[in-house]
């Protein structure tokens, strides 16, 4: 991988010049490589409803949980927890199918890391 940024519990990664499988998700003990479209979604959809959680904070109760789930033509997210702590799901729509996530601690390190691999 060109670029991998990684921390406790899960690794993103993105290489520009790879043939077909452009970025990588995983965790500690798996990873999936997605194209350019399916990574590009993942991150797109991921700080999208990181966003649209935290921005419903004001409206929920401290004990309340949400659930927000965001799909494209390539792959489907969720997230899920409450408006600052919350895990991130995945399911990888076309060809090849796979599925991950991550636990609301490395789910808001990956959160932030996302915008330093690439410009969406």
């Amino acid at each position: 991988m060109r670029h991998l940024k990684e921390g406790m519990g899960w690794r993103l990664g993105y290489d520009p010049d790879a043939s077909v499988f452009k970025g990588l998700v995983g965790g500690d003990r798996w990873a999936v490589e997605l194209t350019d479209a399916e990574f590009s979604d993942f991150c797109r959809l991921a700080l999208q409803l990181a966003d649209t959680v935290r921005s419903l904070s004001t409206e929920l109760m401290a004990e309340e949980r949400i659930a927000c789930e965001q799909e494209t033509a390539h792959i489907w997210l969720e997230v899920e927890g409450f408006p600052k702590q919350f895990d991130l799901r995945f399911i990888l729509l076309q060809g090849r199918r796979a599925e991950g996530g991550w636990a609301a601690t490395a789910t808001a390190e990956m959160i932030q890391a996302i915008p330093a691999l690439k410009v969406f």
